[in-house]
Parts: structure tokens; C-alpha cells; sequence
């Protein structure tokens, strides 16, 4: 039985290995897609480059850089990208292994096991599609009717979001 368990921790951390080193891969910094409404009702996209002291830099979806003044905008959505796929896949990869682990542990035969991991695959997977789908929500940030210092405090936020942090 102990060597069943030593088996079952070691290809748990192999396909830890095997997986995780993709998500820390490194790649070029991009900014958060933004979804801008301006006070005249125009709505624009684009990926935020820089925020300036009064105006945001984007690249629109043609490619070219546009500048967005500050107190023309009514409100800017940040559209983040699903994480639910990501979330049901890890929910279901740690779902597996407690399942299976759990009922290993308390001396279950192996059809127990069994469905000890399917169920706690099963499980884990709704979870982790759930968490995964909170996470990937967009966010929208109100600019209109705001004060001084909420609308600054908004642009340091949008700063950390940018592709470039500290444009001067």
C-alpha cells in the first residue's frame, strides 16, 4: 500500500513539473484591453500603452497610438480574459489527486479509489470553472462625476495595467 501512495505523490509532482512551467514562461508585458466611453458617447478599444499625467496612451485595434484625454472619458471598462478553462483544469488536477489521496488513505479498495479520484476530479472541476470564471470579470471604473483625487487615484491603478508603468 505504501509504495501505491509513493507512486501516486510522485506522478502527482511529475505532472506539477510538466505543467506549471508553462503558465511561468516568460513573454513580452502587454497592457490591459480597454474599453473607453467618452463623454460624447464614442467608445473606444485598445490595449493601454502609458498613462500620462492627463491623458491615456492606447494602441488601437488598427495598430496606430491614440491619445485619450482624461476628462473626456465617461467611464473605462478593463476586459479581462477568461480564466474559467485554466481554473476547471487545475480545480480538476487537484479534485483527482485529493479524491484518490483521501480515500487511498483511509484503506479504500481500488474501485474506491477509483471513484474517489473521478468524483473529486468531477468536483474540483466545477469549482475551479466557477473561481476561474469570478476571476476573469471585467471591471469597470467611473470616471464621470468623480473628484480630483478619485480620478488620480483611478490613473494610478490604470498605471500598473499599462504596458509601460513609468512613462514620464
Amino acid at each position: 500500500m505504501k509504495k501505491r501512495f509513493d507512486k501516486l505523490v510522485a506522478t502527482a509532482v511529475a505532472l506539477l513539473i510538466l505543467i506549471l512551467p508553462g503558465a511561468l514562461s516568460a513573454r513580452e508585458r502587454r497592457g490591459a484591453k480597454l474599453g473607453i466611453t467618452l463623454m460624447d458617447g464614442h467608445y473606444i478599444v485598445g490595449e493601454l500603452i502609458a498613462v500620462k499625467l492627463d491623458s491615456l496612451l492606447l494602441l488601437n485595434l488598427a495598430g496606430k497610438d491614440e491619445s485619450v484625454d482624461v476628462v473626456g472619458i465617461r467611464s473605462i471598462r478593463i476586459v479581462k480574459k477568461s480564466k474559467a478553462r485554466l481554473g476547471g483544469l487545475y480545480g480538476s488536477l487537484a479534485g483527482t489527486l485529493i479524491g484518490g489521496i483521501e480515500v487511498a488513505l483511509e484503506g479504500g479498495t481500488r474501485k474506491e479509489i477509483g471513484l474517489g479520484i473521478v468524483f473529486g476530479g468531477i468536483l474540483g472541476w466545477a469549482v475551479g470553472l466557477g473561481v476561474g470564471a469570478i476571476a476573469g470579470t471585467d471591471k469597470t471604473i467611473q470616471f464621470e462625476g468623480k473628484s480630483e483625487s478619485d480620478v488620480r487615484q483611478a490613473l494610478a491603478y490604470l498605471r500598473g495595467q499599462a504596458r509601460i508603468r513609468n512613462y514620464k
